[in-house]
């Protein structure tokens, strides 16, 4: 007792007695020759009840650290006035139900202090434990690197161990319901602990799993694995509560899962299974037995401590007054030297992980593989790899004998230990045959294999929030390019920052019942010119000044060669133009934060050179021609129509506030033929003009094969106009690449000496491409 607060108690305006409840509740050790190894396991939560109010703190305490080490207990007692209560700290119930006297010098004073008992309920300001080994020890220890009072529990692994928090909660809340551990008050309405003013320790504001995976944020977010948090954990069930529903929805009642220990974070089932095939995945995974006893259905973990040591006199004698007993060992063969296990991964996305395990002196290549709809840590994931690997090696040495009558207590699941020869050590029963005597098949097994592994826990870090915000997206009705593009349908790209993830273009006739056209799963390098980008001439390096541009996105130089490959292609057209040229650039500079300069371009690419002769002010917009653009789907017999297309985060429904729409129809420029080229024109000598010209193709235009590129359209066609002073004179089609302006036509047009001729090639699909001009003057 550090200080005596009896008189704080007998205050009216003290509504509580306010205790930080991390009183130990074990004192579990590795291996089963421990002083507490009779409940069984640290899980069992009559274990962990019955050292609310007994155990240490209670019924003993180590005198010393010497006493401690080989559990040297001294019993709590007081000879001089018969009330142990006073030093037993746990015992709850004698002191709120006691006078309290103090004891200057060790002698207890006559008079009563001002404490009235059962006046006060008690309030558990803080009670908790650590998701780690042995945490029920000492709940109050936790680890963090930065605090001078970190540290393990007693005889801690160190590993994390979220069932163990479970258990002590749910031994916490079913302790105190009962009313023998919490009697009634009569002074004032409710129990001696009031259940409903246990405040947990930890719950944390911040979002999980945001933390503990922001690290970045949050410093403390490595401490999560172990540490009293509460967040991500208490959503887990108990495997024995998960079991027995399972067997309740098939009709079985009578279960025990008493002694089934496991937390489940997360299970997903199709439906439709059998209870059977939906308890295996559970019983590979947390390794226990389904069995029969007594008309019961008992589950219980496996651990290879032997129920029973079987000696001579236990077993039935063969013919030669000996036991039979055959051993065998499966080939080494069948025993697969590597698995691997597919599963959800927790604290994170959920995201699908595989965690793998081996021996290193297994040389077979083969790996048997598992695939479970389970949430797991991927910790959890190595152990169950690990023991399912230990277990299939050891497990190939086999034992079949006979046990009398007096036996049939044993059943499937009992291990029993063997000393027999050829028969040395620990093995589960698989099989029984009960006749005139007992048939067992049995599989050797190794306490140690059920030990949980060091594995060490990994940092999850979840996806980045991305809220959901506009998405700027461009439409570009484009030349074909590499041939593969859909001819009559434009290219679409978007950008945003943050990007969203895959961004989805919807398109409706009607501006309702919108359908998913494409996904965008990459953001596009779209930018804004900040100078002019003078006209220049086709087919030439344009030396020129550097394209000033504002571009968030990272661009590259890349060599001449590279260039004259393709690279570096972009296209360039006034905000809500369709009028895109394409052009090339070989170097890019960076010269200031999302500044770039490109300089030394080829322009007017793919057919768009008659786009080049003219400047490009500033305020144009780029977008660079890469994989992160898609064809949108439209048919072709909806080119030219108007259609209303809505794009956003495909994670969001389209009718989303963050989806922008716009109304849109497109000519399909990847059906525009070139224009002419080597356009000229001179005297026949009559008076007339005689114009040839050389034709141009938009599909595989590049190849040296044949005698000429391949036409591209149906057949060839031409327009031919006759201007003058920006009036048309004459048009005319013609099916050749030449044209002649008799004198008579000449006269009947009334056309002076001076006059454009203009050339565009037809496409029966879009009709006349970009016009060539050239002027006539006599």
């Amino acid at each position: 007792v550090i200080f005596n607060l009896d008189p704080l108690w007998a205050d009216p305006a003290i509504d509580f007695i306010g205790i930080d409840n991390y009183m130990p509740v074990s004192d579990w050790r590795d291996g089963d020759d421990h002083a507490d190894a009779v409940w069984g396991s640290v899980y069992n939560l009559d274990y962990l009840k019955a050292n609310f109010a007994g155990g240490e703190g209670f019924d003993w305490y180590y005198h010393a650290p010497e006493a401690e080490e080989i559990q040297l207990r001294t019993s709590i007692t007081d000879g001089a006035y018969d009330e142990p209560w006073v030093f037993r700290y746990k015992d709850l119930v004698s002191w709120w139900s006691n006078t309290h006297h103090n004891r200057p010098g060790g002698v207890r004073d006559a008079a009563p202090t001002g404490w009235v008992p059962g006046s006060k309920p008690i309030w558990f300001t803080e009670i908790g434990c650590a998701a780690i080994d042995k945490g029920t020890n000492q709940p109050n220890k936790f680890l963090d690197p930065k605090s001078s009072e970190s540290a393990l529990p007693k005889y801690s692994s160190g590993a994390r161990d979220d069932l163990l928090q479970m258990q002590f909660l749910r031994a916490v809340f079913e302790y105190w319901a009962d009313p023998a551990n919490n009697p009634e008050a009569t002074l004032y309405a409710g129990q001696m602990v009031d259940p409903s003013r246990a405040f947990l320790w930890a719950w944390d504001a911040r979002p999980y799993p945001f933390f503990p995976g922001n690290t970045e944020l949050w410093s403390d977010g490595g401490n999560y694995a172990r540490g009293h948090w509460l967040n991500g954990r208490v959503g887990a069930r108990a495997l024995g509560s998960v079991v027995a529903e399972i067997c309740e929805s098939a009709g079985v009642t009578t279960v025990d899962t008493s002694k089934l220990y496991g937390s489940v974070k997360g299970y997903s089932t199709s439906g439709g299974e059998t209870a059977r095939s939906t308890l295996q995945p559970l019983m590979l995974a947390y390794g226990f037995d389904a069995v029969e006893r007594e008309g019961q259905l008992v589950f219980k973990n496996r651990n290879g401590r032997e129920d029973q040591t079987l000696g001579e006199a236990n077993l039935v004698l063969g013919s030669e007054d000996a036991p039979t007993i055959s051993t065998t060992r499966a080939p080494e063969a069948e025993v697969s030297g590597r698995v691997r296990l597919t599963f959800v991964e927790a604290d994170g996305d959920y995201e699908t992980r595989a965690v793998e395990a081996g021996f290193p002196d297994d040389a077979a290549t083969s790996v048997s593989q598992s695939e479970m709809p389970l949430v797991l840590t991927q910790a959890e994931g190595m152990r169950i790899v690990e023991r399912w690997l230990a277990e299939t090696r050891i497990a190939r040495d086999q034992v079949q004998l006979d046990l009398p009558p007096s036996a049939y207590g044993l059943g499937a699941g009992d291990v029993i230990e063997l000393n027999e020869e050829g028969a040395v050590g620990a093995f589960r029963i698989d099989r029984v045959e009960q006749g005139a005597s007992q048939t067992i098949e049995a599989v050797r097994v190794e306490s140690g294999t059920y030990v949980p592994s060091d594995a060490t826990e990994a940092e999850v870090s979840p996806r980045v929030f991305v809220p959901a915000l506009p998405v700027e997206a461009v439409f570009l009705d484009l030349p074909l390019i590499t041939g593969n593009e859909a001819d009559h349908a434009p290219a679409v790209a978007a950008t945003a920052s943050p990007w969203p993830g895959d961004v989805a273009v919807y398109r409706s006739a009607t501006g309702n019942d919108f359908e998913l056209d494409t996904l965008l799963t990459r953001p596009a390098a779209i930018g804004v010119t900040e100078s002019v980008l003078p006209a220049a001439t086709a087919g030439r390096f344009d030396r020129g000044a550097a394209l000033r541009l504002r571009l968030t996105d990272t661009l590259q130089s890349v060599s001449e060669d590279q260039l004259l490959a393709g690279a570096n292609r972009a296209a360039i057209a006034m905000p809500g133009s369709d009028d895109w040229e394409v052009f090339q650039f070989q170097t890019a500079t960076l010269v200031a934060e999302d500044l770039w300069d490109l300089s030394l371009r080829l322009r007017g690419q793919v057919g768009t050179d008659h786009l080049a002769s003219a400047d490009w002010p500033a305020g144009a917009v780029f977008v660079l021609l890469d994989g992160a653009l898609a064809d949108t789907s439209i048919a072709p017999s909806q080119r030219g129509l108007s259609q209303t297309w809505r794009i956003g985060a495909a994670s969001r429904p389209v009718t989303d506030a963050s989806f922008t729409e716009t109304s849109r129809a497109f000519e399909g420029v990847g059906l525009r033929p070139y224009a002419p080229v080597h356009l000229r024109a001179a005297t026949d000598g009559a008076g007339g003009v005689h114009t040839a010209w050389i034709r141009r193709t938009r599909i595989d235009g590049d190849t040296w094969a044949g005698l000429d590129v391949p036409l591209g359209e149906a057949s060839e066609l031409y327009i031919l106009r006759i201007v003058e002073a920006g009036a048309i004179r004459r048009e005319a089609t013609v099916t050749t690449p030449a044209f002649t302006y008799t004198a008579a036509q000449r006269t009947e047009d009334g056309v002076g000496a001076t006059f454009d001729i203009e050339v565009a090639q037809v496409s029966d699909r879009f009709g006349p491409g970009p016009f060539r001009r050239i002027t006539w003057n006599d």
